[in-house]
């Protein structure tokens, strides 16, 4: 493995001998942003300005083969916890979780009890705990994050909500449910989500200043999540920028990731099949998308500027040298839309929403955004498929670990690391105790995840071995991995519902099936799959399960009971919902 990495090694030099010195008791401060394509930011290859993510990849370790959950609550199940997503009871989005899987105990979709958080764990060693963002584990009372761990909460516990406002995104929601520190919160006036986190945060921080504990920030953004919106100043740095469309926009983040290590220099990618021909779009249809992508790129650089403002804090206030940044991804990019301009259909629907789609206004307040499965592939090229899907796209994300306690100079790993191992590094940084069978009275599940600290102190070429597997199952899609090998099941309608072998160190863009070639290397890998989802409780996802049309069902089957009314309402509902949020070509 050293001879390969070597071909593809550094960002500048290597900091050798250093060693991260877990006795200080760093603060910590853990950022994930929400649909982040793998080469959206700067250091990853992208053309979007993030300095401040940039900053941090200098700083600190990059991580190059870091993989999540493909959806957002599983992915925050594991991140907080260690503990593979369905023991922790979060298999799915609850949203679109069926009543056959349901009806068991593991399949709710909010977080278990039977698992605990890396904040509840902090606390026990004496450290302050924050949340400011995205939540999605539960919005009963007893579920929120003020419940779990965290001493000082705001939160948002849906999906994803307006970035402007306090109303929901989605017909399913009848309210943007938003809480702090445990009971119902109402947004200021002048809300715009990335700012109003970023302001939580120090807020939070800054109230308990005085004494000398460390703080844990946990700050889940709704940046990229649909709808995509951003302040007029930032999009109107861009309106030129995507003008020549999604291939072009691929293959130069391509080229930019093999110019920074990124993926191999020999790697390939594959052309997505749900992607349109530019060329063959209308004039009207290429500028729309070009300024839809132009508000995507203007809401990660305005994420990346409030960032920076947490920073410039905490080196006023002294505590950024005693600071460690965690910066991911909860899954890939988000691939819902239309290439082609919206119908006059789209636009009813999301009127009755309180959205409107013209070119003027997208991205301000009022206003639905998407970027639609073509630029999505850019955002996650040069990997295959996007969020939902067990492709790379869908689950290779960025992870950057930076702060002076780490290295001064920047460092890519290529080793394989998982979701789950977040939990325990930041419990190793932290010196930490780890959770035995039981806290706080109950059992609990062990973590699964290892820390990264290995990695980081360049003790170690990877953290699993190659005899070891980290198994993936979300809606049908599954995944398995082991040492440099992945294995890989993506279902309708952007997969083919087949198993196909990839070594992902060559060929994270997954253009190369080794299954004919490697036959006792894909068996052992599906063997190895059957005990991962015994070992871990997964359930088969029912006949024709599609997780749209299950989110629409489960968005109106509170609502009423007569049979024939709910059917009624049901499909209104259906296709109210992929009008205005899962369109396909």
């Amino acid at each position: 493995m050293k001879t390969l990495l070597q071909t593809f090694t550094l960002i500048g030099s290597a900091s050798l001998g250093f060693a991260v010195n877990a006795a200080d008791s760093p603060n910590i401060v853990l950022i994930v942003a929400d649909d982040l394509g793998f080469t959206d930011t700067a250091p990853y290859g992208g053309e979007i300005n993030t300095p401040t993510i940039s900053q941090l990849a200098q700083q600190g370790v990059q991580f190059t083969n870091y993989h999540t959950a493909a959806s957002c609550a599983p992915t925050r199940a594991m991140l907080l916890t260690g503990v593979d997503s369905h023991l922790a009871g979060v298999p799915n989005i609850p949203e679109a979780i069926p009543p056959e899987q349901a009806k068991h105990d593991h399949y709710q979709g909010t977080l278990s009890h039977n698992v605990v958080t890396v904040a509840s764990l902090l606390q026990t060693s004496g450290y302050h705990t924050y949340m400011s963002g995205k939540w999605h584990l539960g919005k009963e009372k007893h579920q929120l994050p003020f419940y779990r761990g965290f001493e000082r909460t705001v939160s948002m516990a849906d999906t994803g909500a307006d970035n402007w406002e306090q109303k929901p995104y989605l017909p399913i929601y009848k309210k943007a449910n938003w809480t702090a520190d445990g009971e119902e919160f109402q947004l200021p006036d002048d809300f715009y989500s990335s700012r109003f986190l970023i302001d939580k945060t120090i807020e939070f921080i800054e109230s308990n200043a005085e004494d000398s504990k460390p703080f844990f920030a946990y700050i889940p953004f709704q940046a990229v999540h649909i709808p995509v919106q951003a302040p007029k100043e930032f999009t109107d740095r861009y309106l030129e920028t995507y003008n020549k469309g999604w291939e072009v926009l691929r293959k130069s983040r391509q080229d930019n990731a093999k110019a920074l290590g990124i993926v191999p220099p020999e790697s390939n990618m594959v052309s997505m099949h749900t992607s349109s021909d530019w060329d063959t779009l209308s004039e009207n249809d290429k500028r729309y998308n070009a300024k839809r992508m132009a508000v995507y790129a203007g809401m990660i650089e305005a994420m990346d500027f409030h960032i920076s403002r947490l920073v410039d804090y905490l080196k006023n206030t002294g505590e950024y040298d005693n600071t460690i940044f965690i910066f991911t991804s909860d899954n890939g990019s988000e691939y819902n839309g239309r290439d082609r301009a919206t119908g006059t259909l789209q636009r009813m629907m999301l009127s009755r929403q309180g959205y409107g789609i013209d070119y003027e206004t997208l991205g301000e307040k009022g206003s639905f955004n998407t970027i639609g499965p073509s630029f999505a592939s850019a955002s996650a090229g040069p990997l295959a498929f996007y969020k939902f899907y067990a492709g790379e796209g869908g689950m290779r994300v960025p992870l950057i670990i930076a702060g002076k306690a780490i290295t001064e100079n920047a460092r890519l790993s290529h080793a394989f690391s998982y979701v789950t191992d977040i939990t325990p590094t930041i419990l190793e940084l932290t010196n930490t105790q780890w959770p035995d069978q039981r806290f706080g009275g109950r059992p609990v599940e062990p973590i699964s995840g290892r820390s990264l600290i290995p990695l980081l102190n360049q003790d170690a070429d990877r953290v699993y071995q190659t005899t070891e597997y980290i198994g993936y199952e979300l809606g049908g899609h599954a995944a398995l991995f082991q040492g440099d090998y992945k294995i890989v099941l993506n279902r309708g309608p952007a997969g083919d519902n087949q198993w196909h072998l990839y070594n992902i160190l060559k060929d994270p863009g997954e253009t190369l099936d080794l299954s004919a070639k490697m036959p006792r290397q894909l068996h052992t890998m599906l063997n190895n799959f059957e005990r991962y989802k015994r070992d871990n409780k997964v359930l088969p996802v029912p006949d024709g399960y599609d997780a749209v049309k299950q989110t629409g069902l489960n968005g109106v089957r509170p609502l009423v009971k007569p049979a024939f009314l709910t059917l009624l309402l049901a499909g209104f509902i259906l296709v109210m919902f992929r009008f205005a949020y899962h369109q396909r070509q």
